[in-house]
């Protein structure tokens, strides 16, 4: 079994590929910083040595790099299994105050890597018909909030495209399941004031996302939405 996960150096990425190789999966990781990725697989391969471990340090926010992430994994991965779109990006601010480029950075980063790689994989996807997407959506996909900005509108997009991939493809056996989680202790949020114990822990993501991949195959989980204990920030 396979899984390939993008952002995964960090935070929800990182708790993913933990828990994906500790139930025995082989792992093709993508990142953007090469230093965070090779010190993640490096980790990764002590503490799982019966699985196989690899990953590209690229920018698939890139439809160059999102492509040739596809390609490699296509040719090294004899099935894909379960495909995680989890890169992505925070950038503050209101539509009418937010910085020249924050919408192109944000759509690259939070919608452009996940369309350009689930439509590199979908071929074998199809042909395998099987395997299970998931797409890393937020709650700022359902309703707006101030700040929310260039993040929020590509957030709407994503679990757009989320909807149209389950429309697509539940004929060819492949499930697809939107993530919507609130906030979630990364380090985006350390030196913030807000503490650790008031918000989720990435490995809660996890743990809801592998749960979710061992469903029967006459079974999807269309949408998860998960909150902090004491609600949205």
């Amino acid at each position: 079994m396979n899984a390939v996960i993008t952002g995964a150096s960090r935070g929800i990425g990182k708790a993913l590929a933990q828990i994906f190789a500790l139930h025995g999966y082989n792992l093709f990781l993508c990142s953007k910083t090469e230093s965070h990725l090779l010190q993640t697989i490096e980790e990764l391969k002590t503490a799982y040595p019966n699985v196989t471990i690899d990953g590209k340090a690229l920018d698939i926010g890139k439809k160059t790099e999102a492509n040739m992430f596809g390609e490699w994994v296509i040719n090294n991965a004899d099935s894909i299994d379960v495909l995680i779109n989890n890169a992505g990006t925070f950038i503050q601010g209101n539509v009418a105050e937010e910085d020249e480029g924050a919408l192109e950075k944000m759509l690259e980063v939070n919608l452009y890597s996940a369309y350009y790689t689930t439509r590199t994989l979908l071929p074998r996807m199809k042909a395998q018909r099987n395997g299970h997407i998931f797409t890393m959506c937020s709650i700022a996909s359902l309703a707006a909030y101030p700040g929310g900005g260039a993040y929020s509108i590509s957030k709407y997009a994503l679990l757009g495209f989320t909807k149209n991939l389950r429309q697509e493809l539940k004929e060819h056996g492949i499930k697809v399941t939107a993530i919507i989680p609130g906030a979630v202790y990364t380090d985006s949020w350390k030196g913030s004031g807000v503490a650790e114990e008031r918000i989720m822990e990435a490995e809660d993501i996890a743990k809801i996302i592998f749960a979710a991949s061992q469903l029967s195959p006459q079974a999807v989980v269309e949408e998860i939405v998960l909150r902090p204990q004491l609600g949205d920030l």
